[in-house]
């Protein structure tokens, strides 16, 4: 069978083009769970409560007490130097509390199928209640640690217990949970912060 002669003068056939298709994948932004995540935020409150008792504790026995000298007119005059004991107290409180709030924060955040929130205000909560028991607790154990058992004498060395004068060392607690759990979610920058609760 004999090929036909090509004509260079036909005109090319147009092959229309394919229809273009575009999709769209549409990502549904993970929405904050607030009833699935109620008993466990009560749950990480009442555990962070707890831990008050044991760092108010330790807050007593390592806070300095304050020597005072008795007086004849019954007052009791600081020792040279011990009045700054008082800052001490405050400040170790305070460091304590620091301390206390960043593992609080970083453990929290460690509960994967719970990170949100709701626990991270149930976080925030409990180390403010666990400040006030610790400062509660941090108070009673140092005046019965340092309680005097007989009046004293004109000229006696009476060791005073260690108090907190303000309430403003409450504050370190929360804020150091707060701190460490926000700047953990905003290091992460997933959507639903790696819940993975499909």
């Amino acid at each position: 069978m004999a090929e036909q002669p090509v004509d260079e003068r036909a005109t090319p056939v147009r092959v229309p083009p394919a229809p273009a298709f575009e999709y769209y994948y549409v990502v549904q932004r993970p929405r904050v769970v607030v009833k699935r995540d109620l008993l466990p935020a009560f749950s990480v409150l009442s555990a962070i409560s707890l831990f008050g008792l044991p760092v108010g504790w330790l807050w007593a026995w390592l806070a300095p007490p304050q020597n005072v000298v008795a007086q004849q007119d019954g007052s009791l005059i600081p020792v040279t130097g011990e009045s700054y004991h008082r800052l001490d107290g405050l400040m170790l409180f305070v460091l304590m509390g620091l301390a206390a709030g960043l593992i609080t924060g970083i453990a929290v955040w460690l509960l994967r199928e719970r990170r949100g929130p709701v626990v991270m205000l149930a976080a925030t909560l409990g180390a403010g209640v666990a400040a006030y028991l610790a400062q509660l607790t941090g108070v009673g154990s140092a005046g019965s640690r340092y309680a005097v058992s007989a009046a004293p004498e004109v000229g006696d060395v009476i060791a005073l217990a260690p108090v907190l004068e303000t309430w403003w060392g409450l504050l370190a607690w929360p804020l150091g949970t707060a701190l460490a759990y926000g700047c953990l979610a905003a290091w992460n920058g997933l959507d639903d912060l790696g819940r993975r609760l499909g």
